[in-house]
This record gives C-alpha cells, structure tokens and sequence, in this order.
C-alpha cells in the first residue's frame, strides 16, 4: 500500500517518496534469478545548506569538496539562492539480510549478492537519485544529486589517496545518519552494510538532530579501544590499528576481485564488502544501549 502523500510537510512528503521506491519500485532489485530486492527499509535525514559542517569538509575531505551552494550554483547559473535557503536530503540503503549473511561466510572475495548490490542495486539508487530530483522539479523545487553532476569529479588527496568533489557518507553523516568506523565506512543504526545517497534542493526541510559530537562515535575501536573485528575480515591486509590502507584496499580491488567476479559469477562488476559483514557493527551502531 502507498504512504500518504503531504506535500504540505516536506519532510513526510521526501521520506515517503523513498521508502516507497525501495517498497515498490521493480529497480530495486539484485537481477538474480530471483528477482531479490538490493535495499530493506531506508533511513532519511536532512541537513541545512549552511550547516558549518560543510565548511569544514574542505579540510576534512580536501579543499575541493563541495558546499551545498556551490553544487547548487554550479547547476543552476544565476540563482541567487542563499546557503540557508537549501536542505541536503541524504538516506541510507541498508542491504538486505540474506546479502549481508552471505558475505559474512566470505574470507577472501565477495558474496555474488553483495557484488549485484554494488552494481545492479547501485543502478537502482541512481534512478532513485533522479526519482527524488524529478519529483522536487515537478513540484517547483530546483535540485540536484551532486554525484550525478557532469561537474563531479574524483580527485587525489593528500590525506586520504582517492577523495571526490562531494562525498555522499560525509553528506549522511551532516544530516545525522551515521558515523565513521576504522575501515572508513559509515557505522549508521542500522548498521554500516548499506549504500548512501543525498540531493541537494531549493526547499527548507528542518534539519535532522545529530545525536553525536564526535565523527567515530559508533565505532567500538574509537570510543572503546575493543573490537577490531574489520581488520582481521580484511583480505587485503588493507586494515590496521592505523586505520584504511585506500592504495592496498584498491589493488587487492583492482584486478583481483574484478577478475574473480567475472570468472565465477559472468558478469563485469567489482566490490568487497568484507569488512562491512560478520563485524558487531554490521546491521547495528553497537554502542547503542551500552
């Protein structure tokens, strides 16, 4: 059944949009035989266009990172939008169960669940990227999916080896959804074997709390010194007390995995995931009720 519709609450209205796509949409999907949906149920939030956060993703991320306005003026030439005037709709795909279990059961290469997730279930949150946009225009509100701008681009970073002019879990982690682990991923409540997408609109949608002041909340290592269950799940070797080796994790990637996938599984695609699965922060932020 549909939700309601109210477009007199923007937020009810957005949220609803999502989790109906991931309900009802057939591009929601795996492309197995089976037909297996890629997402379960979806977490939405929202952050302001001038939150200060943004700002200071420029150092975080590096210098080229962009603010909600400058990917809104990069789209629209000549608006004269101001930063508070825009609302960062972000929201998190969590994969399905029997992925998520699949992978677990994995030492070395991916689940072929998890791979069509990456790739086939990637392709259905780009068609949900443009289904929120286009719903936003049709209903007088300019927007656009920073990552699905001509103007994107991945960049070098001193810090970090591989960055992008706009970060989609940096995007989930402004609007409250979540925060960094030790391999990097984002840790969300429901747990950090998802996928993430935002688009940034002409609307003011009241801000999501961010119930956290520091950027690793959730992650076990960082608050308890415990855990470490991801480095050991990686068979790169690309995880350690440091932190994510991005130059050994792409490697082991590229062409390893993408060989592996193509021979075992017949398709072109690439991913891992290990590290995301068969760890206490899977499905969960395990310091909730801790």
């Amino acid at each position: 059944m549909k939700r309601t519709i109210h477009k007199k609450d923007p937020a009810v209205w957005i949220t609803n949009a999502i989790r109906n796509f991931i309900d009802e949409s057939p591009d929601n999907t795996l492309k197995n035989a089976q037909n297996d949906k890629a997402w379960a149920d979806p977490l939405i939030g929202f952050s302001r266009g001038d939150d200060p956060i943004y700002e200071t993703y420029k150092d975080v991320v590096g210098p080229f990172h962009w603010t909600p306005k400058e990917i809104f003026k990069k789209t629209f030439h000549g608006s004269s939008v101001t930063a508070d005037q825009l609302t960062v709709i972000s929201w998190i795909l969590p994969h399905v169960e029997i992925t998520k279990s699949d992978n677990g059961k994995e030492s070395a290469y991916p689940a072929e669940r998890w791979v069509r997730a990456r790739m086939f279930g990637g392709e259905g949150n780009e068609i949900l990227l443009k289904h929120v946009v286009a719903l936003l225009q049709e209903a007088g509100y300019d927007a656009v999916a920073p990552v699905l701008s001509p103007h994107f681009e991945r960049k070098k970073s001193e810090r970090y080896v591989f960055a992008s002019t706009w970060s989609e879990r940096h995007a989930a982690h402004a609007a409250g959804l979540g925060t960094f682990g030790l391999c990097d991923g984002l840790i969300t409540p429901k747990g950090k074997a998802m996928r993430c997408g935002s688009v940034v609109a002409h609307i003011q949608i009241p801000a999501t709390n961010r119930p956290y002041q520091d950027h690793r909340a959730y992650c076990l290592f960082y608050a308890k010194g415990t855990c470490k269950k991801c480095i050991s799940r990686c068979p790169a070797g690309a995880l350690t007390e440091a932190g994510h080796d991005k130059t050994k994790c792409n490697h082991y990637m590229h062409p390893h995995i993408d060989e592996y996938i193509l021979s075992h599984f017949g398709f072109k695609g690439y991913g891992c995931g290990l590290c995301q699965t068969a760890v206490p922060c899977e499905s969960r932020n395990p310091l909730q009720g801790t």
